[in-house]
């Protein structure tokens, strides 16, 4: 069963049960999982988060949570205030996960994000007082640059497609169902490079699977209390024609997406059981 805050879009729906966000506490016998939502568009990725949660079968409450005093240019105020709790409020709670979403900055410095140190503390909180924390595509690349220097570089072009992951630790968890490969996809201008993440072996930081095409894509500690991301499994079957769309209407310079569309146009929707599947292993 999924827990969402009552009359959020995504409980709508998805039919799922729901709780009162001032009641948070009193859902028991679940899952909690924080949702520290940075994505422009949060009302899509509530809802793909949520449809992810809701089909691995797992007992989960979703708790939308943001940053304290940070304003949102593409989502109201209302949506924010009535869905979303600061997540500086709970830091005397408990919660058994985290996800920490990517946003539209990657091609900016991290320093130069304006709430770069207010996410640094939180990073910090969530590694120290919550068992997983999932970071996603630029979530996950800040989260290797907070925890470990590991800094992001520019592609030649953007990274957009489905890219098949070859499984390097079938030992992982996170990978349990899903070997040899599995395929992922991409939307990205930057990346994370294999051989400064390898140099942090010592660490316990591995890459957990990766793809000749698309370079690094799913790095974790031998704890799983950091997961890095760096692709989106989340994302529903038409979200990155969408973008493809839209990039074309901006005269951005876009190619179609690869591994996505069969012979006829349509999408195939070649990750749905792999989103699953790795969504499950790293809730349990």
């Amino acid at each position: 069963m999924l827990y969402l805050p009552q009359n959020l879009p995504a409980s709508l729906s998805l039919a799922s049960a729901t709780y009162s966000l001032s009641g948070w506490k009193q859902v028991d016998g679940v899952l909690r999982v924080l949702l520290l939502n940075l994505m422009p568009q949060k009302e899509v990725t509530e809802l793909d988060i949520a449809r992810t949660l809701q089909h691995t079968g797992v007992d989960v409450q979703l708790i939308p949570v943001k940053l304290k005093g940070q304003t949102f240019k593409t989502t109201s105020m209302a949506h924010m205030q009535a869905f979303y709790l600061d997540v500086e409020d709970l830091q005397e709670e408990s919660f058994d996960r985290m996800i920490l979403t990517g946003a539209p900055l990657e091609q900016m410095p991290f320093e130069q994000v304006r709430y770069w140190e207010q996410l640094c503390r939180v990073m910090d909180w969530a590694d120290k007082h919550i068992p997983r924390t999932l970071y996603v595509c630029w979530g996950a690349q800040a989260g290797l640059y907070h925890f470990y220097g590991i800094d992001k570089h520019a592609l030649p072009a953007k990274m957009f497609g489905i890219f098949r992951q070859r499984v390097l630790r079938e030992d992982s968890p996170l990978v349990s169902g899903l070997s040899p490969d599995f395929p992922m996809p991409n939307s990205r201008h930057t990346e994370v490079r294999h051989a400064e993440i390898a140099s942090h072996a010592a660490e316990g930081l591995h890459i957990v699977a990766e793809s000749e095409e698309s370079g690094v894509g799913v790095v974790a500690t031998d704890d799983l209390r950091r997961t890095f991301i760096v692709g989106h499994l989340e994302y529903e079957p038409y979200t990155l024609h969408n973008e493809y769309l839209r990039d074309l209407a901006k005269q951005l310079p876009i190619y179609e997406p690869l591994h996505y569309y069969r012979a006829d146009g349509s999408v195939d929707y070649s990750w749905e059981s792999a989103a699953l599947r790795f969504y499950t292993n790293w809730l349990v």
